[in-house]
This record gives C-alpha cells, sequence and structure tokens, in this order.
C-alpha cells in the first residue's frame, strides 16, 4: 500500500508518517518549501519514506505530488494556528482552501491517468460548526465559520466535497478537536501556557498573567488523532464527514490548573488583555458517535498523560 502525506513534516504529519511505517505502508511525504523534511523524517527514519518538497499553492508542485500512483492521500497541510490564519487571512484562504482545490483537482486527474481509485482524508477543524453551547457537535449541525480560519477550512472542505459529488473522488472530511503533545509550537495554548509556567517556577513568580479561563473545551491526545486516521484509511466512507472528539468537556480554567499540579507551581492568576482571544468562541466539543460506530475508534490516552509529556519535552 502506497500512502501521499501532505503536510508530513508537522506535528501531526511526522507521528502519522511513523505510524503508517510501522504498518509496511510506503509513505511518500510531502513538506513546504524551506522547512525541510526536520522532525517528520527523523520520526520516520525509514528508506521507505520519500520525502518531496511540496508547495500547496502552486498547482504544478500539487500535480507533480499527487502524480505518484496511491492508494490513499492524506491531506494535512495547511495553516493550522487560528491566529495566524486570523492576521493572515488571505493566505488561511490560498493555503487552506485553495491548496485543498489543488490537491483534489491533481487527485482526480491522476486517479484518471493511473487507473487507481485513491481515498482521500482532508483535516478540515471543528471550527467550522455554528456556535453553541452546552452540547456537543454533531456532524449534521449547522456550520458558521466566525473567524477566517474557520472559514478558511470549511473552504476546504467545500473543495475536497465537490469534487466527491462531481466527478466521483473518493474524499472525505475529518473534523478534528483541539488536539495537543509534546513538540506543538508554542502559539497553541496548552503549549504557551505549560512554557508561562515553568518559568514562573524557574523565577519563584507569585503570579501569572491569564486570558479568559472560562471556555470549555474537548482535548485530545495527538496520537488518538493519528488513531482515527488510520481507522478512516481503512473504514471510512466517501464523501463522509467526521468527527475526532473526546466528548469531555473541560474548562480552561481545570486544564491550567492540571498544569500547575504537574509542574509543580501554583501562582496567582493575573487578568491580562493581551492573553484573551477576542475570537474564542466559549464551549467548543465535539460527539465522536459517527467515527466511533465506523472503525471502533476511541481516545485511549487521559488528559493528564499529554500534559506530562508536553512538559517534559519543554524541560528534557
Amino acid at each position: 500500500m502506497r500512502v501521499l502525506v501532505t503536510g508530513a513534516n508537522g506535528f501531526v504529519g511526522g507521528r502519522l508518517v511513523r505510524r503508517l511505517r510501522a504498518r509496511g505502508v510506503e509513505v511518500v511525504a510531502g513538506y513546504g518549501p524551506g522547512s525541510g523534511a526536520g522532525a517528520g523524517a527523523a520520526a520516520a527514519d525509514d528508506a521507505q519514506v520519500r520525502w518531496v518538497e511540496l508547495e500547496i499553492t502552486n498547482p504544478q508542485s500539487v500535480r507533480n505530488f499527487v502524480a505518484v500512483p496511491c492508494d490513499a492521500l492524506i491531506h494535512l497541510a495547511g495553516i493550522a494556528s487560528v491566529r495566524e490564519a486570523n492576521q493572515t487571512p488571505g493566505q488561511a484562504w490560498a493555503v487552506n482552501a485553495l491548496g485543498t482545490a489543488y490537491v483534489t483537482e491533481a487527485l482526480a486527474r491522476s486517479r484518471d491517468t493511473s487507473g487507481r481509485d485513491p481515498v482521500m482524508i482532508f483535516a478540515s477543524s471543528a471550527e467550522v460548526y455554528e456556535p453553541q453551547a452546552g452540547r456537543a457537535h454533531l456532524e449534521t449541525d449547522r456550520v458558521g465559520p466566525t473567524t477566517p480560519y474557520a472559514a478558511s477550512k470549511l473552504g476546504g472542505e467545500l473543495a475536497a466535497l465537490s469534487w466527491w459529488r462531481g466527478a466521483g473522488v473518493r474524499a472525505m472530511v475529518v473534523r478534528p478537536f483541539p488536539h495537543i503533545g509534546a513538540g506543538q509550537a508554542p502559539t497553541f495554548w496548552v503549549a504557551q501556557r505549560s512554557r508561562v509556567l515553568l518559568e514562573a517556577k524557574r523565577r519563584n513568580a507569585t503570579a501569572v498573567p491569564v486570558g479568559d479561563l472560562s471556555p470549555i473545551r474537548d482535548f485530545l491526545h495527538v496520537e488518538d488523532v493519528v488513531d482515527a486516521y488510520l481507522g478512516l484509511l481503512e473504514h471510512g466512507r466517501a464523501g463522509e464527514v467526521y468527527n475526532i472528539a473526546s466528548g469531555r468537556p473541560i474548562a480552561l480554567e481545570e486544564v491550567h490548573a492540571k498544569l500547575e499540579h504537574v509542574i509543580g507551581v501554583h501562582p496567582l492568576h493575573e487578568r491580562a488583555p493581551e492573553e484573551v482571544r477576542t475570537d474564542a468562541r466559549p464551549y467548543l466539543v465535539g460527539d465522536a458517535s459517527k467515527l466511533r460506530a465506523a472503525t471502533g475508534w476511541i481516545p485511549r490516552r487521559s488528559l493528564e498523560q499529554v500534559l506530562e509529556e508536553v512538559v517534559d519535552a519543554q524541560t528534557g
């Protein structure tokens, strides 16, 4: 089996490449210009992984990458940081939406010439849902993006699924809820708070700046997300949308307290305007019953485990 992975040197991509190779899958791994294969290559460390530079907003680069005959394509490349996407909305649309359109179109053309009929998985985001409080999102809920990031991800969904409806490309969409793990960029909240608290411990600080800790989230270990991708490769259905979620609501305040416990520091919280995200929705929790019915997937790692891993990675 051969699988193409875009964004293969990213936070999720490097782990996915490694797990695919552990299953004996041949992998063609695409990485962004100038970024290098980096951690993804080190994670895979296998001659059966072919690393290819891929410019996702360049149609010819995408066509060259997708021209490799494959059995599946997992499209992870994109601007994953909500903050970065919201600061550069045009670039977010170019990468997340237009880039996905290029990938799906190239896959359709490659399918027609190679005689293969690969499955495609597009990594969208739970942020595409219309905000609601007090209930876990189902895939049938209305979409209603409220940020440039979420809108660009929904654009990618439309691009992928339009090729399913119009040309039979076996595309499916996944909507992962927030996922964390060792090595995640410090622009993401858990990694950033871990650094703040570690620095507070180092300096014996009595207080740390915080934003709004009242929002409710649904956190996953990144390896559980990878488990879901692997399950959908075998059992997912084209044209469908799948949530990847724990279904367990937890307030950011409680997550912060758990981080404090892991690090061994208990500072006062000082509200800081620069820490407040005005675009953050108050409630984001998902229902993964559809994914579980299709693949048997359940999250197997605890929040406490992943928080310890995040902290250990920053202190090791």
